[in-house]
């Protein structure tokens, strides 16, 4: 007879760390002003398409960590980035919480307090550098060239570098930080 393995659970520890007013900055945020609203029905995550395909990834979760003030904790997770904003959890939330909105303005206080994935600090990176999120190599330039395809389309690397620079994005994607 074989056993089933335990499935863990994720516990939540309640701790000195935890920011009892973050769910009212969170809140305070368009799009977030309903987030206490949650009653933790499970609509979000049932129905997420991301979250079928993800150990990880569960919308209730995230928004449970934000509300009980575990501010470190929802910012730092990488689970945060991995949201598809198909909006599939805002339209079925039986309590109007816009979910898909919390999380990009979780999203813009991550960013803001230098939670920034590498990955995207590079993708910026390239689009200052090249106005691409990827840089094309020249072979594939070549390829395009001989399979008569047009040139991509030019962008003024000074200009997007200045513009990044006024707006503080220059700042965020520095590769030391976080």
């Amino acid at each position: 007879m074989s056993e089933e393995p335990e499935e863990k659970e994720k516990v939540f520890r309640i701790s000195k760390e935890t920011d009892p007013s973050f769910k009212y900055e969170l809140s305070k945020i368009p799009g977030a002003e309903n987030l206490t609203a949650c009653f933790q029905c499970g609509t979000c995550t049932a129905d997420c398409p991301v979250a079928r395909f993800s150990n990880s990834y569960r919308p209730l979760q995230i928004l449970r960590m934000a509300v009980l003030g575990m501010k470190h904790r929802v910012l730092s997770s990488s689970d945060l980035w991995l949201c598809a904003a198909c909006y599939t959890c805002t339209d079925r939330c039986p309590r109007d919480v816009e979910f898909a909105s919390v999380l990009r303005a979780l999203r813009n206080i991550a960013v803001r307090e230098g939670y920034t994935p590498a990955v995207f600090k590079g993708m910026g990176s390239n689009i200052v550098e090249t106005g691409s999120v990827y840089k094309m190599p020249e072979s594939r330039l070549r390829k395009r060239e001989t399979a008569g395809l047009p040139p991509l389309p030019k962008s003024d690397p000074q200009r997007l570098a200045r513009l990044a620079k006024a707006v503080g994005f220059s700042k965020i994607i520095e590769k030391d930080g976080r």
